[in-house]
């Protein structure tokens, strides 16, 4: 007995002298699409002089971050041969091109394979492809601008199955393209598609078979589709043009539906859950609290906001901490908190995004431990702590130029990877490794 309890001594002490076992980034947020970084040993004050890159590859245009899995970073670009992008809120333009899936060594940069198809944009913002890849079980799944989609093996990127929304499925190419990042939960991928009665369709993720489809609106908006546990079951949240819905995810069965209809069909933001509330908005002041029922799955409005309280987020998705949401305001451009409960707004501060008033100033949110790193669409990765009490900015490190343009300005529109204890980010013309760690 004694020597049985030696050996688990010894295995107990082998297991913690052995390095933490760095964790994947392997879809749009994270591993659990919830913004949390949770890798340890992370430096929270950056060097004056800057951090050098790992590695860093020249790359196309798009806003679809990169996705990290498998020692692999997956990436989508655009190779624009035709056309310009004037970025004209609400103007198509028409470009020709090449999209592609990029896959890359983790480590150093280097190309492992690529798969590329010809792409006619006319879109808003041509600039390129908006969905993250999404890596499970060596498949990876990627979504074009114009609804090209395609599930391919993570090994050497030939393909395994694909769909053509617009030709499957009847769906016309959004204003600002397809956007909304399809879900993988166990052998099902959920995608947000369009055309009468498919805003909603579950495919095999193994075959591509259709399971079911689901809803019709006026447009289908850009929410990624979203799954919640609440009221005893589960609930795929798919937020349209019109409605925010909760989908028996075996069936697609409605559970419940709120009319949620923000300006120019901009539902975008993944809605946000914490305890039985429920946090859901776009531009327009159109946010709203639900409460989600304990033994059942129904929902009642708490809440909706006006312009003096909660949010309008757009391009970052807020994140919730003890009843706090935090999120950036698509009309005036700041970092921004209020109270889920209530939707009083605790204060506003515009040093995380733009600098000053903005339409869209834009931050990226993820949590590592008690400190937040903002991806601020300047190209700068800053870190801080944020609460009720207000913003307070740790460190803050020139990371990216912004390459793009919108409203006047250069942006930087991507969400980053997060992922051995390196942030991976991209612009327009490069994706760069920078290391994080103490």
């Amino acid at each position: 007995m004694a020597r049985f309890y030696s050996l688990i001594l010894l295995a107990t002490l082998l297991a913690m002298s052995l390095p933490a076992q760095a964790e994947d980034w392997p879809q749009w947020m994270g591993p659990n699409r919830d913004g949390v970084w949770n890798e340890k040993g992370i430096r929270s004050a950056f060097p004056s002089a800057g951090i050098q890159p790992k590695w860093k590859v020249a790359i196309g245009g798009g806003f679809a971050g990169p996705a990290v899995a498998d020692g692999k970073v997956l990436v989508s670009d655009y190779l624009a041969s035709a056309g310009q992008s004037t970025n004209d809120f609400n103007k198509r333009d028409e470009r020709a091109g090449l999209e592609r899936i990029l896959c890359l060594d983790a480590a150093n940069g280097k190309l492992l394979w690529k798969k590329e198809y010809n792409a006619v944009y006319k879109i808003s913002y041509a600039s390129g492809p908006r969905v993250t890849p999404t890596v499970s079980q060596e498949k990876v799944y990627t979504l074009g601008a114009e609804g090209n989609f395609f599930c391919l093996s993570l090994k050497d990127g030939s393909v395994i199955w694909q769909k053509d929304f617009k030709k499957d499925f009847a769906a016309p190419t959004p204003l600002w393209g397809f956007c909304g990042h399809p879900l993988v939960v166990g052998d099902v991928v959920y995608c947000l598609v369009g055309g009468p009665g498919s805003m909603a369709v579950a495919l095999d993720k193994n075959t591509g078979k259709e399971i079911w489809r689901a809803l019709s609106a006026k447009e289908s908006g850009y929410c990624p589709p979203t799954l919640i546990h609440a009221g005893g079951v589960d609930q795929l949240l798919i937020w349209h043009a019109e409605a925010l819905n909760s989908l028996d995810p075996k069936t697609g069965k409605a559970f419940w539906t709120i009319p949620l209809e923000p300006l120019y069909g901009m539902s975008i933001c993944a809605p946000r859950l914490e305890g039985d509330l429920l946090f859901a908005g776009g531009i327009g002041s159109k946010a709203a609290c639900i409460r989600l029922a304990k033994d059942k799955p129904a929902a009642e409005v708490v809440w909706r906001s006006d312009r003096n309280t909660a949010v309008s987020p757009a391009n970052s998705t807020p994140f919730i901490s003890k009843g706090i949401v935090y999120g950036c305001d698509c009309h005036a451009g700041w970092l921004g908190a209020f109270e889920l409960a209530t939707g009083k707004r605790l204060w506003e501060d515009f040093r995380p995004t733009t600098g000053k008033r903005a339409t869209h100033g834009t931050a990226m949110i993820v949590k590592n431990g008690d400190h937040y790193y903002l991806a601020s669409e300047t190209g700068h990765l800053i870190c801080a702590k944020l609460s009720a009490a207000g913003y307070e900015e740790v460190s803050r490190v020139k990371l990216l130029e912004p390459t793009n343009s919108a409203f006047g300005r250069d942006v930087l529109w991507c969400h980053p990877a997060f992922a051995n204890k390196c942030i991976y980010w991209r612009n327009d013309k490069e994706l760069a490794c920078f290391p994080l760690g103490e």
